[in-house]
């Protein structure tokens, strides 16, 4: 899926604002029909936001159903002659969506965008202004990803119709339209899509090191002119267009045109392009570069941006343009106070000043994918990412079945790669995108979670056969049975925290001994992409306690040593970059505390700590 962009044939209107906003109390509105005339009883909204944390009452912030959004727009007369598409960034869960009260499209799924073709039903329309309509749902259930159900409970001590929505995730179950709302135009005849993948050649790294130890101290003799370099690049472009594609050209960041063809049509508006080019310049993580293929049409161009690297993996390591690459970084959220998950581009420009003063090289998207503007900014500042699909809540504490009962099913797994497709779709020419994670903390241990999981990684194989493919683990070495395949094993550990809490003497044997475990049975390098200790931003005792800013830059050190002894352990991403908001909870005071830096983005003791080693590897 393209993303919105203006040029010569192209415009796009942001519909982003004030919106009108009614909470459905009683999940009646589709029923009744409210989409047919102007929402009654109506009060403002932001968007794109998150409603929760904008209003004040509990009944609104912790209402489990639909809520409705309305607001009008107006179409020029100079589209008359344009495709019109209507266009979200994403609605949180479940949406509807209604122009002048006819329905234009429905969505499964919060974390991937959508759209609908609304050109015949505006140009044969004599309104002036256009009344646009969503009803939006934030349930979970086992049909979806994220799970989760709703629980109704009756008798004594009950409310009559007393219930709530249970989620097996640790973030709160945020809802709204968090992303850009656009409009669109292209011509009649228009490009829809362009994949674009590359291939290299001659390739020089300056680097035979393999492991950590090594990278280690490599990288402190590091010179920015040795970055590696290669003879020539092959960038291979399939179009899907219903335009006759006339040219494909590459320009460099100067806008120089680098190598151009006239591609082959191969099948119904299908057309393919091989473009050379000699010495090209590498994305390269912390010294990205960005190329443009611009496609021309008889009637539609469309620019797109990406990036030429290359990607390897052996037992020990994971290569970036042929160099060892040691992921530092951190699993996030989208999160933010007042505005929830709602796309905020200053938090975004805050948070990636923050990664590279930190010396931070990744994240991860946990537990979904981000916002495309975020994917944008991290192909332009060179930000290695792991990109997640929002397969979360797959896994109980208790000993209870995920796979094997009535609740993970067939329309479960159907979700699931569809939300694979819709991610790769998005997010397939984005070279900051290095890994595919297809899910976290799933019940790996479950024998019927096998099939499932074959059919998953199977379905990310097929779509891209350009990028390793992982899953992020809560269960054990010796239970998983999922990881033969995988490319790189990802394991969330706790130890002295939620186990043995408090004893961080414990950490060093628990951690290696496990770690030893997963290299013996998969040979596959390995991330630490969570672990962590929740923290009170200016709480402080000597000598430290659970809590304390002294514990958890204590309690980091103690899994440091560790990575620093293991070869194949190729990257370390605490929990969690940011405190986060969550349900309320015994163990949780307002939030997930275990943020490096806090909820407003303020560092906390461990923040030096790990800027301090970071910037030495």
């Amino acid at each position: 899926m393209l993303y919105p962009i203006e040029n010569r044939v192209r415009e796009v209107k942001n519909l982003n604002g004030i919106w009108k906003f009614k909470v459905d109390a009683d999940n009646v509105g589709l029923e009744e029909k409210w989409y047919e005339t102007p929402l009654s009883d109506a009060i403002n909204m932001a968007v794109p936001a998150s409603y929760n944390d904008l209003v004040t009452e509990e009944k609104i912030k912790e209402h489990v159903g639909y809520v409705w959004y309305e607001r009008n727009f107006i179409v020029s007369d100079s589209w008359e002659e344009k495709r019109i598409v209507l266009r979200f960034g994403s609605a949180t869960h479940h949406a509807v969506v209604w122009v002048d009260g006819k329905e234009v499209v429905r969505h499964k799924g919060g974390f991937l965008p959508f759209e609908a073709d609304i050109t015949k039903l505006v140009n044969n329309s004599v309104l002036e202004e256009h009344r646009l309509t969503v009803a939006l749902s934030n349930v979970l259930d086992w049909t979806c990803i994220p799970c989760g159900e709703i629980i109704e409970k009756q008798g004594p001590g009950y409310p009559e119709g007393f219930h709530f929505q249970e989620t097996y995730f640790d973030f709160y179950n945020y809802s709204g339209l968090h992303r850009p709302v656009k409009i669109y135009t292209t011509p009649k005849q228009y490009i829809k899509d362009i994949v674009i993948k590359t291939e290299v050649e001659g390739l020089c790294s300056y680097c035979e090191q393999q492991s950590f130890v090594a990278l280690k101290e490599y990288n402190r003799l590091y010179q920015e002119s040795d970055l590696p370099t290669a003879e020539h690049a092959t960038v291979k472009a399939r179009i899907i267009s219903s335009d006759m594609i006339r040219l494909v050209q590459v320009l460099d960041e100067q806008n120089r045109i680098v190598g151009d063809c006239v591609p082959v049509k191969c099948a119904d508006d299908e057309y393919h392009g091989i473009i050379q080019i000699v010495n090209p310049t590498l994305w390269n993580p912390g010294k990205a570069y960005l190329y443009k293929l611009r496609v021309n049409g008889e009637n539609d161009t469309y620019t797109e941006t990406f990036g030429i690297r290359t990607i390897d993996i052996t037992e020990n390591s994971f290569q970036i343009n042929g160099r060892p690459f040691y992921f530092k970084g951190f699993g996030k959220h989208e999160d933010s106070d007042v505005r929830g998950k709602g796309l905020d581009e200053a938090f975004n420009i805050r948070d990636f000043n923050l990664l590279k003063w930190m010396g931070a090289n990744s994240f991860r998207t946990s537990h979904y994918p981000y916002a495309e503007e975020t994917m944008m900014l991290a192909d332009r500042e060179g930000m290695v990412v792991i990109d997640e699909v929002p397969a979360v809540g797959m896994c109980f504490w208790d000993g209870k079945s995920v796979f094997g009962g009535n609740r993970v099913n067939e329309k479960t797994l159907e979700h699931h790669k569809n939300m694979l497709r819709a991610m790769y779709e998005r997010d397939k020419n984005h070279p900051c995108v290095m890994m595919w994670s297809v899910a976290n903390e799933a019940a790996t241990h479950e024998q019927e979670a096998v099939p499932y999981f074959q059919d998953v990684i199977r379905t990310m194989r097929e779509l891209d056969d350009t990028r390793p493919v992982t899953m992020v683990h809560t269960t054990g070495a010796d239970d998983d049975k999922i990881s033969q395949w995988l490319d790189v094993i990802c394991v969330n550990r706790y130890y002295a925290w939620y186990n043995d809490h408090g004893h961080r003497e414990v950490i060093g044997l628990q951690l290696k001994n496990e770690m030893e475990k997963w290299h013996r049975k998969y040979n596959k390098p390995i991330i630490l992409s969570e672990y962590g200790a929740d923290t009170i931003a200016g709480f402080h005792k000597l000598p430290s306690v659970a809590f304390t800013e002294e514990f958890q830059w204590e309690y980091l050190q103690e899994y440091q040593k560790v990575f620093d002894v293991l070869d194949y352990m190729i990257g370390e991403h605490p929990w969690a970059f940011a405190d986060f908001q969550t349900k309320q909870g015994l163990n949780r005071i307002d939030g997930n505390k275990k943020g490096i830096f806090t909820r407003n983005r303020q560092p906390k003791m461990a923040a030096y700590v790990l800027r301090e080693r970071w910037k030495e590897i």
